[in-house]
This record gives C-alpha cells, structure tokens and sequence, in this order.
C-alpha cells in the first residue's frame, strides 16, 4: 500500500500560526483559471482570509452560510483556543469567532470535522466530538471517542447514523500507524466500525447510498466501508495525501495535499484533475445551492469558492 509522508507536523503547525488579519477579500469579477489537459475550466469567486488553520468548510443549507472550524494552532495540542467561523455566500466572514474556546462554556481545542444532524453542529475534536445547537452556538455536551487520537472528519449518513474517522497521531510525519480507525455514532456513543493500518490513515469521509466512502491521508485510494467495515469498492487516484471528499452526482470530489489538486470520478472509475493550484486543501465542502466547491487552505489561512465548469 503506497503511503505519502511528505507533510510533517511542524509544518502543520507554521500553517497554523500563520492567521492574518479579520477580512475576506473578494475578487470584483470572478475570472476562469486556465483549464489543463483534461480539466475543465473552473471560476473563481470568493477568497475569505484571515483564517487560522481552517481545517472544514461546512455548508449549513438550513441557514444558508458556511462554518469553517479553524485548528488556530497545532492540530494536535490541546490548548482550548480553537473557533468556529461563519461565511456568508456573498464573501463575507459573518462572524469570525461564532463558537469560540473559553467563551460561553465551549471547549475547543483543534476543531476538525463538522456536520449538523437535527439542528445540532457535531465537531471533531481530538479524541471527543463536541456538540453545539446548530442555530445559536451554544454548546450541548461532549461525546468521548476512547482510544483515538487524531479524530478527523464526519458525515451524517441517510441511515440515521453519524461517521466518523480517526486518522492515528501524527510521528512527526503523516505516515505513522496507531489509532487509524472509523467510528459510527448511535446515540452518544461512539462504536468501532473499522480499525487498522489497512484503513491508510483514514481522513475525508462523504455519504453514499450504500454507506460511507472514504478518503485516506496514508494512500492514493478512495474506498467504501460496507457494515461489517470491509473495504469495497476499492478505486485508486492519480496522487495521495487524500483528505477532503464530498459526493457530488453519482461521484465525488477528492482533495490531494502531494499535488495540491481537486480530482473527480467515480468509485471503480478514474479520476481526473478538477481543480490544480490548491495548496495544502483540507476537508473541502459544498454548497448545494449555488453549486460550489468550498476549499479551506489549511496553512495559507484561507477559504475559496469556486464554480467548477
């Protein structure tokens, strides 16, 4: 199994700290990025700066916004300094500290993936997912996910269940075994679906009709875990480093950190370039209204919006 290993903590944590100022700079008119060979033109529409480590983007459909958790340090320190931001479509950062440690009882300490399940936002935090009211921020109680280490993204499934991935501790590079593994939610519970090195240090999680698929930092290969936690649907990609993954159609988009590029296809297909010129994406999302990729550039602080053509 093929493992990428070239981005190591310390350089996680430079990114981290490298937060500018409070604004969001939007381009006046959009322009189209230049198209290679098998790669559709995409528009550029909004850029949102003065991140800190964004490591999400969410698209909350119910209030028509984007959240973004912001790591604001090392991804695996607990620090209690981590936030919530909220982005408005038209390219504003609404609020930049909309949940926010230390305030109002939250803690937060490297807030990673996020997802919302009947007006409760549920954030991966470490080893815990913490949970917020989806409308007003206010925190709802946290569920412990014993023996993990580096909780990663999460997905709500059609089954009524909630996903989540461990991607094992960070050796001071992203190539370490130890924790790797994926969660399923009932209740306030966590349950082991799948564990194991085998799992390539799992990272991006999407929903699909036949359950949850995958996309692990450790390999070039996207896969689909069946209820047993078996692999299937194994289906290889032009690079590794894989993180962020949404369903999009009957494919997916996939984020790459060794070639800073979006790629789409299809499980038992082959994916080609989306979107080139990315650095350092992390768990992508989409904005089903206005059909638009959301990619959080983790060390560059940043957040863009892109209308793919």
């Amino acid at each position: 199994m093929t493992r990428f290993s070239s981005i190591s903590v310390s350089m996680l944590i430079a990114g981290a700290l490298a937060a500018g100022g409070f604004r969001a700079a939007v381009a006046g008119a959009p322009a189209a990025l230049p198209a290679t060979s098998g790669q559709a033109a995409a528009r550029a529409l909004s850029k949102y700066s003065g991140l800190a480590a964004p490591e999400s983007v969410l698209y909350d459909a119910a209030g028509d916004r984007y959240l973004v958790s912001n790591v604001n340090g090392n991804p695996t320190a607990r620090d209690d300094n981590g936030f919530i931001s909220v982005l408005s479509p038209s390219g504003e950062i609404t609020a930049l500290k909309w949940i926010e440690a230390g305030k109002n009882g939250v803690k937060l300490d490297a807030p990673k993936g996020l997802a919302i399940v009947r007006g409760t936002l549920y954030v991966a935090d470490i080893s815990v997912v913490r949970t917020f009211d989806a409308r007003t921020g206010a925190p709802r109680g946290d569920i412990p996910v014993p023996g993990s280490t580096f909780l990663s993204d999460l997905v709500a499934g059609s089954d009524g269940k909630l996903y989540l991935t461990d991607a094992g501790p960070p050796q001071g590079e992203f190539d370490g075994s130890g924790t790797e593994a994926v969660y399923v939610i009932k209740g306030n519970r966590a349950h082991v679906l799948a564990r194991g090195s085998e799992l390539g240090r799992p990272d991006g999680l999407a929903w699909s009709a036949e359950g949850p698929v995958v996309s692990p930092f450790g390999t070039d290969e996207i896969y689909r875990l069946d209820a047993h936690g078996k692999r299937q649907d194994v289906t290889k990609l032009p690079a590794g480093g894989l993180a962020g993954i949404v369903k999009l159609g009957d494919g997916f988009l996939v984020a790459s950190w060794q070639t800073s590029t979006i790629y789409r296809g299809k499980l038992g297909g082959t994916f080609q370039v989306a979107l080139s010129g990315q650095k350092s994406p992390a768990d992508i999302g989409y904005d089903t209204k206005r059909s638009r990729l959301l990619v959080p550039h983790f060390t560059e602080g940043t957040v863009e919006a892109f209308a793919l053509e």
